[in-house]
């Protein structure tokens, strides 16, 4: 449905929202005081009872006494808190309520658990009236307010239809720094920024924080897929329930981050998942299996996972649920951020031993029920010299293990131990990377030992939705491969020279088949069966050589600044021992001090000294990497408390506190380790991955997942490079990441460079065609019009995206010639002219446009943005689909049914397309049908649809022209301007045209069309407004026009 007004598009959605749970009684055009005194109707309704209100209303000071906690707690992630601490203490002042008269009083005003139920009431709000925070503002309405129990929780702005949903979001931000979100409104939530064809929505974060686009979300269905359509969305994510659970359940106060945050539908789905399995469950039964939860990593799991145990805990289905860690230190990290999730009073307990673990275990006491642990403590339970009667007491209890990254220790022997010795509990598994047929480990898949998955969100629909980044892949070879061949040839043929192997009959044929034959990597075939290719007769020695260590070594240090932006991030070195960490960290140290670089070098291992060969090696290089770590860190850290120390380096490389504010200096460039880190750790200031080992399936995408966290324009991907068998290492990532993308890895890997260089030319050239158009040259000011100002904000804010990614591909503005493998790229334009044009961007913030309703818009200037890629997407769609039906309409032997399907695909496809290029494409439809088109080879739809919209417009000027005898030039030459009703005769222009007009021929035109005489008054005043209306409405075809004169 198509919606030219606002208010057309708000009535509409109005009476969507009453019929799905939300009070058809609108009010209407509300005043702050107002929608207090509705407020306080409600909380005078559900607080009746004589220990509350004792049937007397609340006066304007006790709701003074509301407003002004409002205004104390004042932020979005405190009044979470409040909204949803169920009540509000007031003291009585109304002289009439004797009995409580200058005594407090407790208030219900809002219980998450009555949904669609009890006192709730839900009420929309039409158009309510901001309040100027400055004499000079005037008051704003803002479009739609849903209230519960009187509450404003969530604010609505609409665009009509054709405006990008970009400028209902500025709309917002700019009335929240415009202070309007305050007082009563600043108990406001969640945002939802609205169009008939495209949602978002994002949490309130307040006046104290900046909104970030990248928590801009659109609602999906159970399978990912984008709800768009107004309905969906109003029939959905704000109906009730769905509104009532956002507010109560689905908004999340992070305390770590001092942030509101609201969920993700992928997440409220997976939550909702385990809530309902968990409230079915008959507790009466054995080795019960949840199910596993399968979300990338970046997704959120971690607020997912919190956030089901909440909700099991809130409606009472379980005693306890246990946070199960597979490592110590992830349990600490967990229990810091479960702490920052949880409500004011909702306690999350640590547990620092076994017998601490027991206890909480054993505990009835209410503020138990949420345990975090580590599966090695857990396992340990019955080792501990548990009696029966303690064993008995705890699995009486209905408990719920949700184990965390379980794709990895989870099938060993600690979670067997630990379902033994809790038969009746229930489990369920998070992971990015579950085990599944191809890669099972120990004949078992995470289905096999969780049950069946509950929800899905892989790394391609992470990476599509852009909550996690995509990655930019290296593969760099320490050896020629001519070598490796030769060197493989001669060990399988037990030769020492070329010659002796060539020489010899016997080895001839076996040593031509490694020189041509053998592939450099292994494969499969259809049935799995795998050949061997050179990498693998190539020993593991050959990577621990020195030759081989120094190239890997050059390569980090010869692209540090420019991966690193000037070490602005930091990156993990994954090698593939412990014996190899030990010798590269020596190497950079050694080169450290030889002045080669001024990285800050570490390592992290396994600190377990034990009995193997080796062992007094691993024990003296720990103890040279801890002195060597206090003296660059000033710390005091010794091998007993080596996890304290392990404990540092996580927070430090994490920029987390206390070293959020972290100075160069202090951070760590580098981190050398073995396994460690390689899943779990999530830090926005990692961008690079170096591996200098093999790696397969689940492991693969775990390590290059600790690069991919957002961070903004500077990391535009997470950057991978390896160099251990890079023939092996580029066929196992191909099959990692055909296994869990679902095999649609789009976006999952970036542009090289060279793409890259022509992509900025392409679009440098877009933005050379909207200023041409305009008649400005050298970009010296400004394109005039709206369209052409925000097709210039997309097009440069695209033109930097592109730009930063290739400077840490290796662009640089001093070159502009490339060679690459297979061609030379050259780049179009200058360091100079991009200057140019930032100064134009830079002008846009001074510059804003007011809609057809008369409200005040700011350019996008902060990204949205429908990129160049698609619109090649829609653009291929179409010609696609058009091909089809041009073969359709071809084949003799096609059905009238089968024709009219494929025509009507081809309609579908192109409605991405405005309104009038839609015209122009179903005329081309029909001359195609008429048999008066003429197809070229090689031409496209779009390209058709462009030649008749162009042919029309040229007509349409024609037409202008020859009815009233102007010149045809000047017409052309102002439309070509662009020009608006503010310098439409700029220069003198309009006026030119209006003398070149025959008004002799005009007004014998206008006389035969109005079917009346006309003087010569009444045809200047009619060709005036007919140029003035065609010009800024960008032409019409003048024999439709209708005269104004009665």
């Amino acid at each position: 449905m198509t919606f030219d007004k606002e208010s057309q598009f708000e009535s509409a959605l109005i009476n969507v929202l009453a019929s799905k749970g939300w009070e058809k009684d609108v009010i209407k055009y509300p005043t702050e005081k107002d929608l207090i005194n509705n407020w306080a109707q409600i909380l005078f309704e559900n607080n009746r009872e004589i220990d509350r209100l004792n049937n007397y209303p609340l006066t304007d000071g006790e709701m003074a006494q509301i407003i002004e906690q409002i205004n104390k707690l004042r932020t979005p992630l405190k009044l979470n808190s409040f909204i949803n601490g169920k009540t509000v203490t007031i003291k009585r002042d109304n002289p009439m309520d004797e009995a409580h008269y200058g005594k407090e009083i407790s208030l219900k005003i809002y219980d998450r658990q009555e949904i669609a139920a009890g006192q709730s009431r839900y009420q929309i709000v039409q158009q309510p009236v901001f309040p100027a925070k400055s004499k000079i503002l005037n008051d704003r309405r803002g479009d739609l307010m849903l209230l519960i129990n009187g509450m404003p929780v969530i604010h609505i702005e609409l665009k009509r239809s054709g405006v990008s949903v970009s400028e209902a979001y500025h709309q917002i931000e700019k009335y929240s720094y415009e202070g309007i979100f305050t007082g009563l409104f600043s108990l406001i939530q969640v945002f939802v920024a609205m169009t008939p064809d495209e949602t978002v929505y994002f949490a309130n974060v307040g006046t104290d924080n900046t909104f970030n686009e990248d928590y801009y979300f659109h609602w999906a269905d159970f399978n990912n897929e984008r709800v768009d359509d107004w309905k969906s969305v109003a029939s959905s994510l704000l109906s009730i329930p769905m509104a009532h659970q956002l507010i109560g359940f689905y908004t999340v106060p992070d305390d770590l981050d001092g942030i509101l945050k609201v969920m993700r539908s992928y997440q409220y789905y997976a939550v909702n998942a385990i809530s309902d399995r968990v409230s079915k469950i008959d507790w009466k039964e054995k080795h019960l299996l949840g199910g596993y939860i399968w979300h990338t990593t970046g997704s959120g799991k971690t607020m997912t996972s919190f956030k089901s145990a909440q909700l099991i805990a809130t409606s009472k289905d379980a005693d306890k649920v246990v946070f199960l860690m597979d490592r110590i230190e992830l349990g600490t990290q967990s229990v810091i951020e479960y702490r920052g999730f949880a409500d004011e009073g909702e306690d999350v307990q640590s547990t620092e031993s076994t017998y601490e673990l027991i206890t909480k275990l054993k505990s009835t006491n209410v503020s138990d029920t949420l345990i975090v642990t580590s599966i090695q403590k857990m396992s340990r339970i019955k080792e501990s010299g548990l009696n029966q009667n303690d064993i008995d007491i705890m699995n009486k209890k209905r408990i719920v293990f949700i184990v965390d990254e379980c794709h990895r220790s989870t099938f060993g022997d600690m979670l067997m131990t630990i379902k033994d010795t809790f038969p009746r509990a229930i489990f369920f598994g998070f992971t990015g990377t579950p085990i599944l047929d191809e890669n099972q480990k120990k004949d078992n898949t995470t289905a096999s030992v969780f049950g069946n998955e509950l929800h899905r969100y892989s790394i391609a629909d992470g990476i599509r939705d852009k909550n996690v980044l995509g990655f930019d892949i290296y593969k760099v070879l320490t050896y020629r491969d001519a070598d490796i061949r030769r060197a493989v040839a001669l060990n399988q043929t037990k030769s020492t020279t070329e010659a002796e192997a060539i020489c010899d009959s016997n080895k001839s044929k076996l040593y031509y088949k490694f020189m041509d034959e053998l592939k450099m990597c292994g494969t499969y075939d259809d049935f799995g069966n795998y050949t061997k290719g050179i990498e693998d007769y190539v020993p593991n020695s050959q990577y621990r050589t020195k030759e081989h260590r120094e190239k890997v070594i050059e390569d980090i240090l010869e692209n540090w600044m420019t991966l690193s932006r000037g070490r602005k991030f930091s990156a993990i070195f994954a090698t593939s021992s412990i014996p190899e960490a030990i010798e590269y960290y020596k190497v950079f140290k050694e080169k450290k001090r030889d002045g080669m670089h001024q990285l800050n070098v570490t390592a992290l291992f396994d600190p377990n000294i034990d009995n193997d060969d080796g062992f007094v090696m691993k024990e003296e290089a720990l103890l040279e990497l801890i002195d060597d770590y206090n003296e660059l860190y000033d710390q005091s850290f010794i091998i007993s408390n080596f996890g304290k120390m392990k404990k540092d380096i996580s927070l430090r490389l994490a920029h987390k506190k206390p070293y959020n504010r972290i100075q160069q200096n202090e951070q760590i460039d580098l981190l050398i380790v073995v396994d460690q880190m390689l899943t779990g750790f999530d830090s926005k200031w990692l961008n690079t991955l170096y591996l200098d080992k093999v790696l397969r399936y689940e492991n693969i995408i775990q390590a290059f997942s600790r690069t991919n966290r957002l961070f903004g324009e500077e990391k535009p991907f997470g950057i991978i490079k390896y160099y251990r068998k890079p023939h092996t290492m580029e066929q196992n990532i191909r099959r990692a990441v055909k296994l869990y993308s679902g095999d649609k890895p789009i976006g999952l890997f970036v542009e090289k460079l060279n793409a890259n260089i022509k992509k900025l030319n392409a679009v440098y050239h877009e933005i050379e065609e909207i200023f041409r158009g305009g008649n400005i040259f050298n970009f010296e000011k400004l394109p005039e019009t709206k369209a052409e100002k925000i097709k210039f904000a997309a097009s440069f804010k695209e033109l930097n995206n592109v730009l930063e990614a290739s400077k840490i591909q290796g662009f640089r503005w001093k070159k502009n010639e490339y060679e690459f493998e297979k061609e030379v790229v050259f780049v179009d334009f200058n360091e100079h002219e991009y200057n140019t044009l930032l100064a134009r961007y830079k002008d846009l913030y001074h510059s804003s446009e007011t809609d057809i309703e008369g409200s005040s818009v700011p350019f996008d200037l902060d990204g949205y943005i429908t990129s160049i890629d698609t619109g090649k997407i829609d653009s291929d769609y179409m010609n696609t689909k058009f091909e089809k039906y041009l073969k359709a309409l071809n084949q003799k032997d096609v059905s009238d049914d089968e024709l009219e399907k494929t025509l009507n695909e081809l309609h579908s496809s192109y409605s991405s397309l405005s309104q009038e290029e839609q015209k122009y494409a179903q005329i081309f439809i029909h001359d195609i049908q008429s048999g008066e088109a003429h197809i070229e080879k090689g031409k496209i739809f779009r390209e058709y649809i462009t030649e008749y919209v162009r042919n029309a417009e040229e007509d349409q000027i024609r037409k202008v022209a020859n009815r009233l005898g102007l010149n045809e030039e000047k017409l052309r030459e102002i439309i070509t301007l662009k020009v608006n009703e503010n310098n439409i005769n700029a220069f003198g222009r309009f006026d030119e045209l209006l003398q070149s007009v025959d008004l002799q021929k005009a007004k014998n035109y206008f006389e035969k069309i109005s079917n009346r005489e006309l003087t010569m008054f009444d045809v200047n005043i009619e060709v005036g407004e007919l140029l003035r209306k065609f010009i800024l409405s960008d032409g019409f075809d003048i024999d439709d026009y209708k005269l104004n004169i009665d």
